[in-house]
């Protein structure tokens, strides 16, 4: 995927952004609208376009924990399985992607918005 990014406004609530040859559905908060649209490749453009310019390891395992979770729960995981699951405390995650925890990690990893879970 190449690192060429086009935003295109849809509606009030979705926006397509063209990266590389895919068209991407995001809200507009930047989440994606579809958790299968999300890549490797469409990750380190997302992480970059929020300042993350390197990515270590840590940060890869806490995507790839989240999409897992997710894929098989159909949610994200709690406070505590987020803890357990990445055998990080809550301060050091929040402080691994800006934004966060919900605004930067779920968001980076493909999940839904928060405001759209139930």
């Amino acid at each position: 995927m190449s690192g060429q990014s086009r935003e295109s406004k849809t509606s009030d609530n979705k926006q397509i952004r063209t990266i590389g040859n895919r068209k991407v559905f995001f809200d507009r908060e930047g989440f994606l609208f579809d958790f299968e649209d999300w890549s490797e490749d469409l990750f380190v453009l997302l992480a970059k376009d929020a300042g993350l310019l390197e990515i270590e390891d840590r940060q890869w395992d806490v995507i790839r924990f989240l999409r897992e979770f997710f894929s098989v729960n159909g949610r994200a995981p709690s406070h505590r399985q987020f803890r357990e699951g990445t055998g990080m405390s809550l301060l050091e995650l929040e402080k691994l992607f800006p934004g966060g925890i919900r605004h930067g990690a779920r968001r980076l990893a493909g999940l839904p918005n928060p405001k759209d879970c139930t």
